[in-house]
């Protein structure tokens, strides 16, 4: 007995920590890699897109060895990729891969991370079926999908982990160095398992005799069933932080609760039931549908975010709970796992790849609502024993005018969201519009519902500056103040819709750095301020940083950094490396301005540390705004080594920055969202 509690534990752990590993290397390589693409969330679209093509890889593997291969073989194989896996660790993606220019950013991310951490990932995405699978020829009497709870309750707690303890305390090179730590203790388990069951029989005679083959059928449904919460997971999280509150570590949430409904439906049947969770879903998609027809201002924030996550966990449970009522006959095991990689695979695919380029605004989460209602209604009404025929006909019936419901209210909100727009444009980095307003007097550029950019119609005023970059405003004031001193040269890290070139006089020069080119194609053909202006301009495609490294000094006068993507700031252009490039490329007596206004995380410990590092002056500048002007409310952080650049009339309302000791510089390889957040 204690020998079969022994085993037991050791197969549980094994599986528990390949599933923690697995979870952890995925925020790990994608913090790595983030500044070497622009920041963009699509970054973290992507790198979902490997690891569920790379997760689908490992169950075929589990599936094919299991059927086609004998016990021993198994051993001999697995056992050798474990130990050439180990060549590989510690993980550090090389710098090769770093994008020079305008590059498809998806394949060189997918490239990247097959050479960095391919074959460590695939080895640890074998083990939940592989060893479910030797667990189930061992324990002959024993049923193995708990396991597969108990390898998501491992994935829910390494996600979780990462960014509050794991982040916050260790740089990324001793993350690497830790999870190379653990991935080698992970090889030792998993191998001494290979080694153990090398004389053992194969699954079917050990179960003596196989059970009933699943029907292609069946097959389709659990991919079905797997690749509907797939693409709501990533289309749900990209709706999140667009349209109801642009958070970070926000898609946390949603792949929390994804991983949650497979804990709970795999652990034990009685978590999942239907006379609960499909009256639920029935409003949870109503929900779901609904939610983005309304206004920013409809609900709360919180009450918006509860609602949707709420929906979208209903949705997760009726998808996944009907997958653990599908379970086959543990001799089956591998082909089931590795139909649920296919339709997960499939659904990150669709979100990953084919929507951004394909589709020119945000269609996925409208199709994921439909896709999951229909499938749902599949999987159930043929099992449900009605007392009578009309029940049956009934209940399809029903299904189809909700999905028509659904379909109408989804349909009319994409045609009311596209009308009244000049350009509706989308691709790799977000999905972008144009709106004119002629009674409002202006032209706006929006990623999601953020303006990047708004200029006024009216010929008297093409040329004022607007949004955040007004004469008050801190770019605008260090415009001034420097303009004193003759031509200007300006460098400016995000083009937006070029407002800031309106300051440019003849003799001045201003370069532009943008990573988006559809930004510059709307910049040039639909806002007139890069046209008028008397100054020379230069647009560099690229990420600013990478762009900044590569170029000679280019000796500015003010270097302006106002990257936003969406509501936040690319973590990767506020690091010690990234204000080390600033203050190369600017003049002694430059000026250094950075675009802090965000509503949920206060950047002034940041910029005043690296400010304090590099021997710099800093001064705070916040201006309420004028919405009769078109110029938002912003705060700018103005840094710079020339004392009597602060003590211009125009900053006598600057306001130092208090410093916090507790507050540790961000690098490269160390920063912390939780310790900025409001």
């Amino acid at each position: 007995m204690k020998i079969d509690l022994r085993l037991t534990f050791h197969y549980g752990l094994t599986i528990f920590l390949s599933a923690f590993l697995l979870f952890q290397v995925q925020p790990l390589i994608g913090k790595m890699i983030l500044p070497w693409f622009g920041g963009s969330a699509s970054v973290w679209t992507t790198c979902m897109l490997f690891f569920q093509m790379v997760l689908l890889l490992g169950y075929f593997y589990s599936h094919w060895v299991v059927r086609f291969l004998t016990p021993y073989r198994q051993s001999l194989l697995h056992g050798s990729l474990l130990l050439i896996s180990l060549l590989l660790i510690p993980i550090s993606p090389s710098v090769d891969w770093k994008p020079t220019g305008a590059e498809n950013p998806t394949l060189r991310i997918l490239g990247l991370l097959t050479v960095s951490i391919g074959l460590p990932y695939f080895v640890l995405s074998t083990t939940g079926p592989l060893l479910q699978a030797w667990f189930a020829r061992e324990r002959s009497g024993l049923v193995p999908y708990r396991l597969f709870a108990l390898s998501n309750f491992g994935s829910m707690l390494a996600l979780l982990a990462y960014p509050i303890v794991v982040e916050p305390l260790f740089p990324t090179r001793w993350q690497s160095w830790l999870w190379s730590g653990l991935f080698a203790c992970f090889v030792v388990a998993c191998a001494l398992l290979a080694w153990r069951g090398r004389n053992g029989k194969p699954i079917a005679l050990q179960h003596h005799q196989e059970g009933p083959a699943p029907r292609w059928t069946n097959k389709l449904l659990w991919a079905a069933l797997a690749a509907c919460p797939s693409i709501l997971m990533v289309a749900d999280t990209s709706f999140l932080t667009t349209n109801i509150a642009p958070i970070p570590m926000i898609w946390v949430a949603p792949l929390a609760l994804y991983l949650l409904s497979f804990i709970l439906s795999f652990e034990r049947h009685g978590w999942y039931q239907r006379k609960i969770f499909l009256p639920l879903l029935v409003v949870g998609l109503g929900a779901l549908a609904y939610l983005p027809t309304l206004g920013l201002s409809a609900f709360p924030i919180y009450v918006s975010m509860a609602i949707n996550l709420s929906a979208f966990f209903v949705a997760c449970m009726v998808c996944h709970g009907e997958l653990a009522r599908l379970q086959p006959h543990p001799s089956h095991l591998t082909g089931y796992y590795l139909m649920l990689a296919v339709g997960g695979a499939a659904g990150g695919f669709f979100v990953g790849v084919i929507a951004p380029y394909w589709f020119n605004s945000n269609y996925e989460l409208s199709i994921g609502i439909l896709l999951t209602g229909l499938v749902a209604a599949i999987a159930v009404i043929p099992t449900v024993e009605f007392t009578r025929p009309r029940w049956r006909k009934l209940s399809i019936a029903s299904t189809v005018l909700l999905l028509l419901a659904l379909g109408w209210i989804r349909v009319d909100d994409h045609v009311n969201e596209t009308s009244g727009a000049e350009v509706t444009l989308r691709n790799f980095y977000g999905t972008l519009q144009v709106f004119v307003k002629p009674k409002d007097d202006y032209r706006s550029m929006l990623h999601g519902q953020i303006v990047h950019g708004r200029q006024h119609i009216a010929a008297d005023k093409l040329d004022l500056p607007t949004t955040y970059y007004s004469a008050d405003g801190g770019a605008g004031k260090a415009m001034q103040i420097k303009a004193a001193g003759g031509p200007l040269r300006v460098g400016v890290i995000g083009l937006g819709v070029g407002t800031l070139v309106s300051y440019g006089r003849k003799g001045d020069y201003f370069r532009l750095y943008e990573i988006d080119p559809l930004v510059i194609d709307i910049a040039r053909n639909n806002f007139s301020y890069l046209s008028r202006t008397a100054a020379s301009t230069e647009i560099v495609l690229g990420d600013a940083r990478l762009q900044l490294e590569l170029e000679p000094d280019q000796q500015f006068d003010i270097l302006v950094v106002d990257a936003f993507s969406g509501d936040s700031v690319p973590i990767h252009l506020l690091t010690r490396e990234a204000f080390a490039q600033y203050f190369r490329h600017l003049k002694p007596d430059g000026v250094l301005a950075v675009h802090i206004t965000n509503r949920f995380l206060d950047l002034q410990p940041v910029v005043k540390t690296a400010a304090d590092y590099f021997g710099k002056d800093i001064r705070l500048v916040d201006f309420e705004g004028d919405r009769e002007r078109l110029v938002f409310r912003s705060r700018w952080a103005l840094i710079s080594s020339d004392p009597a650049c602060f003590k211009h009339p125009q900053l006598v309302n600057a306001t130092k920055i208090a410093a916090r000791p507790d507050f540790q510089l961000w690098k490269d390889d160390y920063s912390s969202i939780f310790s900025i957040l409001m």
